[in-house]
């Protein structure tokens, strides 16, 4: 077998396994979405959706990590393939989190709703619904980022997050002062503070997703790195 054979092989094998991890990406992303649907609508039957995709999330981690070890193993990458072949490893990890915010989120729609809490009852469920909108949306630029190894378009997502923080602590003030002005709101609100902080999380997964994407590219590691020293690695 000569040595342009192995190499195409190799070549087919990175794509696939980066194909899978774009699935798994999507996955995800409808299991936030589908999340926060059924808590903006009090749907127990969305709930379980999520709860159901979770396990479908956490095979297919299990299935691409097994796989990177083969790879590893068997062809022995130098370089910006081994990098990538990490970098794939701690995104599955990282997405494999996403799921398990979403489904955080899903469990707590179901004890809201066993609980006898109503849709109708006063809550910022509208506000929760807009951070979720700019976590989902960073994470799909994290992986749109990651599809085409593009190390501005991951310094953007990386930026972006600061957005999320700054909404996210909005969401606590103004589930303080619902729990202030009417006491009866307290437990459901607690059990909201939790579903913000879980978007809160989808947000850091997708910059740290980002930061993979550098590794990468540049091959530094800018975790841990100011967003303008970042900046000045990427450009």
């Amino acid at each position: 077998m000569n040595d342009k054979h192995i190499s195409t092989q190799f070549d087919a094998e990175l794509i696939g396994i980066s194909t899978r991890v774009l699935e798994m990406g999507g996955l995800v992303e409808s299991q936030v979405a589908k999340a926060v649907y059924a808590l903006a609508h009090f749907s127990g039957d969305t709930a379980s959706q999520v709860l159901q995709i979770e396990e479908r999330v956490n095979a297919m981690e299990v299935e691409i990590d097994r796989d990177l070890s083969t790879i590893i193993a068997r062809r022995q990458p130098t370089a910006r393939d081994l990098r990538l072949l990490i970098a794939i490893s701690k995104t599955i990890g990282n997405l494999e989190r996403v799921g398990d915010e979403g489904a955080r989120i899903a469990r707590t729609v179901q004890r809201l709703m066993n609980s006898g809490v109503s849709s109708k009852m006063r809550l910022p469920v509208s506000d929760i619904s807009f951070e979720a909108d700019l976590a989902i949306a960073l994470l799909r630029k994290s992986l749109d980022a990651f599809a085409r190894l593009d190390a501005h378009a991951a310094l953007e997502v990386i930026k972006g997050d600061n957005e999320i923080d700054v909404e996210f602590d909005g969401l606590m003030r103004k589930l303080v002062t619902y729990m202030m002005e009417d006491p009866r709101t307290i437990s459901a609100s607690i059990d909201l503070v939790f579903v913000a902080k879980a978007i809160e999380r989808v947000g850091d997964h997708a910059k740290n997703l980002a930061e993979q994407v550098i590794y990468v590219v540049k091959g530094t590691d800018v975790r841990h790195t100011p967003t303008d020293d970042i900046a000045s690695k990427v450009s």
